[in-house]
């Protein structure tokens, strides 16, 4: 079993990375997610990001470690997951995402859960 990297916080607990999960899924079928820590850092830039999702167990992590910064740079919540294969599959690919984002979007289911999502990262902030 590997030990946690402190350098990874906030890691969402294990309800918490099930609506992130759902989300995901939900944003696929939206057309309002981007998979990959390249396409995520362009949409954190062009500002169109609402939520950053991000895999604790990227090896090395160091390659995704710029997310945060930018994130908090601009105001954009974002939260590590344990599992890039999860967050893969969850994305609709075969293959392990190490980092996602979902984009903004009209859709007001969506939106609902966003916003509940953003409510819980920051109670685990406090």
């Amino acid at each position: 079993m590997t030990t946690r990297d402190p350098r990874a916080f906030p890691i969402a607990d294990q309800n918490l990375t099930l609506q992130i999960l759902d989300l995901i899924e939900l944003a696929k079928d939206y057309k309002q997610i981007k998979k990959g820590a390249n396409e995520a850092t362009k949409s954190i830039k062009k500002g169109i990001v609402e939520i950053v999702i991000i895999a604790s167990d990227s090896d090395p992590l160091e390659i995704i470690l710029h997310l945060p910064l930018i994130c908090e740079d601009k105001n954009i919540p974002y939260i590590f997951l344990l599992g890039k294969d999860a967050l893969g599959k969850a994305c609709g690919v075969n293959r392990p995402v190490i980092a996602c984002c979902v984009t903004y979007g009209i859709n007001s289911k969506l939106n609902t859960q966003i916003k509940n999502i953003k409510d819980n990262i920051e109670k685990q902030l406090i």
